[in-house]
């Protein structure tokens, strides 16, 4: 009974010395972080409409479950999304996605209160890990004018967007640049110190702009932790900058469950080894299998608010209004022009 008493007195003392006031001395108990708490702040919910004003002035239109047409980017935000996602090219033969076209929907976008990433490829067409083609006026440069080009043209778009009053969330400084960018100048597998340099050309550019604004390098394949490992080792020990880091996951309708765990797996070691937080900046799977996709972005979502640190940010679907457009099939609108129950995964 006595060693009872004496445990319940250093209990009382013990609590009494945790709950000392201790402003008087001016200084204050803090918590230790508990990497392992969910995330609790807003996930951001986004999606690519970077074909929006093509499809658009093609005479596409975009209607509401109830079958009443309504803007797309309107329509996406009654669905539960907060981010709209632009990809930008330097001088496309078609005009479509340069920074007129870019800003445009930015602005779209911003009147909807919606946060804004602008996806630089650094090519006047598609940059992806087939191919990462230089711009046709970048082709005679050195590598000293690359990187003045990279600097310049990526001042010339955060300035078009601030004229208009629009300081956009995030920029990536290249898309999926999972062997570099500007190739073969720039391809990292056989210089990563030069896509190291313009990667950092990149992000110099965008913070002389806006300093606030974060810069995502985004890799494809984020269930692959070997490859951000190698490029992320890679890009650091040459002194590359970066905000976040940025994954695609495309997975199919067999695999999805396997590579979400893998890319949780693959978030939390870029949290632990880099300290960088990270953004799945596209998903998809075929518009046909709605259900499956609708689980699967359910899960990834769940999964991404609980990266270590709070370190997980987001999730955007890449296109997801593309119906009967230009063959591609990975959309999440039916042939008719609605949304499928897959976008009701982000009204949760």
């Amino acid at each position: 009974m006595k060693s009872k008493n004496i445990t319940w007195v250093l209990a009382l003392l013990l609590l009494a010395a945790c709950k000392k006031d201790n402003s008087a001395t001016g200084t204050k108990t803090t918590n230790t972080i508990d990497t392992t708490k969910s995330n609790t702040l807003a996930l951001i919910k986004g999606a690519d409409v970077s074909w929006l004003t093509q499809m658009e002035a093609s005479g596409v239109k975009f209607y509401n479950s109830n079958g009443t047409a309504q803007d797309c980017m309107q329509l996406l935000k009654d669905k539960g999304m907060n981010a709209i996602r632009l990809r930008a090219w330097v001088n496309p033969a078609d005009g479509w996605c340069n920074t007129d076209d870019v800003v445009a929907k930015a602005l779209r976008a911003q009147k909807l209160g919606m946060k804004i990433m602008i996806d630089l490829h650094y090519s006047d067409t598609w940059a992806d890990p087939g191919k990462q083609t230089k711009p046709a006026a970048w082709q005679s440069l050195d590598f000293a004018g690359l990187k003045d080009a990279v600097s310049t043209y990526t001042i010339s778009v955060m300035n078009a967007l601030k004229a208009k009053g629009i300081t956009p969330d995030w920029v990536q400084v290249g898309n999926e640049t999972t062997d570099g960018m500007l190739w073969e100048d720039g391809r990292a597998s056989k210089n990563m110190a030069n896509f190291a340099a313009l990667v950092g050309s990149g992000y110099a550019a965008v913070k002389s702009v806006s300093s606030s604004t974060k810069v995502i390098v985004h890799l494809a394949n984020g269930y692959d932790n070997a490859l951000f490992r190698w490029m992320f080792d890679g890009l650091k020990a040459n002194g590359a900058k970066w905000d976040i880091i940025g994954m695609s996951l495309y997975p199919s309708t067999t695999n999805w469950q396997t590579y979400n765990e893998q890319c949780l797996a693959n978030m939390n070691d870029m949290f632990t080894r880099y300290g960088s937080p990270v953004m799945i900046v596209e998903v998809g799977m075929p518009a046909t299998e709605a259900v499956t996709c609708k689980a699967f972005l359910t899960d990834l979502l769940t999964k991404v608010s609980t990266v270590n640190g709070n370190q997980g940010l987001g999730v955007f679907y890449w296109e997801p209004e593309a119906y009967n457009w230009q063959g591609y099939g990975l959309g999440a609108f039916d042939s008719t022009g609605k949304p499928t129950v897959a976008l009701d995964a982000f009204a949760n």
